[in-house]
This record gives C-alpha cells, sequence and structure tokens, in this order.
C-alpha cells in the first residue's frame, strides 16, 4: 500500500475551509479533477455518518465516491474512509481507503494539509495525486 501527501495555502480562515470541504454546497466548488460539474453530493457530517459525491470530468466520464466520516474535528481536522462506486482507479475497485486533512491557521488564512492513504499501487497513487491536484488546486482559486 502506498499513501500521497498535497499542501496547499487558502485566503480563508479554516472554519470557511471545513465548511467547503463538508457541505454540498462547498463540495460543489471544487471537487474533481477539473472544470467538469459535480453532479450530487452528499454529506451527513458527524462520526459515523457518511457522503457520497458524483462528479462529470470534461472528457465525460463520471465518477463516484462514497465513505464514512471517521474523525470530525471542526476547524481542524477531518479524517474519512474513501471507496469508488462508480469509475475511479481500477486498482482501487472494491477497496476502501482513507482520507486525512488537517486544517492550520496561518497568515494568509489556512494551510492544508491532505493525505490519502491505503491506495494499492503506485499507479493509483499517481492518479490520485493527479486527481486531487486538480480538486485542490479548484479549492484554492475558489478562495482567491
Amino acid at each position: 500500500m502506498t499513501s500521497l501527501t498535497l499542501v496547499r495555502r487558502i485566503a480563508a480562515r479554516p472554519s470557511i475551509v471545513f465548511d467547503a470541504l463538508t457541505t454540498p454546497d462547498g463540495i460543489a466548488c471544487w471537487w474533481g479533477p477539473d472544470e467538469g460539474p459535480v453532479l450530487l453530493a452528499e454529506t451527513d457530517i458527524r462520526v459515523g455518518g457518511r457522503f457520497r459525491v458524483r462528479f462529470r470530468t470534461l472528457n465525460g466520464s463520471e465518477h463516484e465516491s462514497s465513505g464514512e466520516y471517521i474523525e470530525v474535528n471542526k476547524p481542524a481536522r477531518l479524517v474519512m474512509s474513501w471507496r469508488w462506486t462508480l469509475g475511479g482507479e481500477p486498482d482501487e475497485a472494491d477497496e476502501e481507503s482513507r482520507v486525512e486533512i488537517v486544517l492550520r491557521p496561518i497568515d494568509i488564512g489556512t494551510e492544508l494539509t491532505f493525505t490519502h492513504s491505503r491506495l494499492q499501487t503506485e499507479v493509483s497513487r499517481a492518479s490520485h495525486a493527479e486527481g486531487w491536484r486538480g480538486a485542490l488546486d479548484k479549492l484554492v482559486r475558489h478562495f482567491t
């Protein structure tokens, strides 16, 4: 198994960034690797609550992921399980991985550290890194 970690600086307070990570309206602004739309975003933001997000990429393919919130500590930390339910990386079919997001206040707003762990292969890690880079870059642009 393998993991990836990405760090972004965002021009908004951690509580505002946390809401963008956990509310359907917030997720619609940034989820997905490119400018394709979020088609569905459902969240039940509590430990044991579930999320489900479906998006379409610019090439027309649809992808959906879901999982359970493992840790919810607004505005500093969010941990959730992750599973592809439609599309996604073939190496991750029927596998569950883990996403951990840490938000730290800094002078311009928030430093976000994003870690996706328990990925099955290096190919999957590279694919997820590309997708998450695109999504997190959209999140940064959303607040500029």
